[in-house]
């Protein structure tokens, strides 16, 4: 098998992650300043330098006011997948909001690229045991591959006891390639290290280390990040707390890590890992 990881980018501006909702609430996005640009023109420019190819999972509300975003990420040749449309928790939608968020996201995309996507990351990992109508509705609509399970437990999200490595989930009559984040496991105990706030604070060579065990292995893994990881100059919202810590800690440092982990890993996109998973 030719083994790469996943390179995946979760398409949101920095105002609409749920560690600031409280601060910024759905109805006052259009007010908020869109910092995109900047960071997704970084991204690109490295990923091309690089040689790397990465799946851009967007928000249809992104997609909606920014579609040149879109058609430029699809130009330099990743995918282009779907994060819902306005970052909602699965189980705040319910079986038929998920449907309805999916269908307004595929219909945006489509409009942009001319495809349906065919890849889904929930907003904040938001899939698990309240929502046992998500698998299947995917496979509905035609996914064939998903991201959305995080195998650890965490206040807001995770299924602890989920795979580590990429498995199938046969549902509704077909079938999901499930990718999960890289997650490590020591002496019983599960440490995320794939993305997010995990890839700003462990030692990057923690990272790498656990990346390069997955390869030994033969599983390949998956890497994620958002734009606005890569813009530390975003305004800064004070009184937090821990959740304030988890969205600034190292934004500085983003840049350089995922450089150091692509000049030292094979990366390409979500469909590449589906694909040579086919053919193990």
């Amino acid at each position: 098998m030719n083994l790469k990881h996943a390179l995946t980018v979760d398409v949101e501006d920095w105002f609409q992650v749920l560690n600031l909702r409280d601060r910024f609430p759905l109805e006052e996005w259009d007010q908020c300043e869109l910092r995109l640009e900047k960071p997704m023109q970084i991204l690109w420019d490295l990923l091309d330098l690089k040689k790397a190819k990465a799946t851009f999972f967007f928000l249809g509300w992104i997609a909606e006011r920014l579609p040149d975003l879109v058609r430029e990420t699809a130009a330099r040749g990743h995918e282009i997948a779907s994060h819902g449309y306005d970052h909602q928790l699965l189980p705040d939608l319910g079986e038929e909001g998920f449907q309805k968020d999916l269908a307004k996201t595929e219909s945006i995309l489509k409009g942009i690229t001319g495809e349906l996507p065919r890849a889904f990351r929930a907003c904040t990992w938001s899939v698990g045991p309240k929502t046992p109508w998500a698998f299947a509705t995917l496979v509905q609509r035609g996914y064939t591959r998903d991201s959305s399970l995080h195998p650890i437990r965490h206040p807001d999200y995770g299924v602890e006891q989920a795979p580590l490595i990429p498995h199938f989930i046969e549902v509704g009559g077909g079938k999901l390639f499930e990718l999960p984040p890289l997650v490590t496991e020591i002496l019983g105990r599960r440490f995320p290290l794939g993305g997010g706030g995990y890839l700003r604070l462990f030692p990057i060579r923690w990272i790498s280390k656990a990346l390069s065990k997955r390869e030994r292995q033969g599983f390949p893994s998956c890497i994620y990040l958002h734009p606005w990881e890569l813009d530390p100059d975003q305004p800064r919202m004070q009184g937090l707390g821990l959740r304030g810590f988890r969205h600034y800690v190292n934004l500085s440092k983003t840049h350089d890590k995922l450089a150091y982990l692509l000049d030292r890993h094979p990366f390409g996109t979500f469909q590449d890992v589906h694909e040579a998973w086919l053919q193990r």
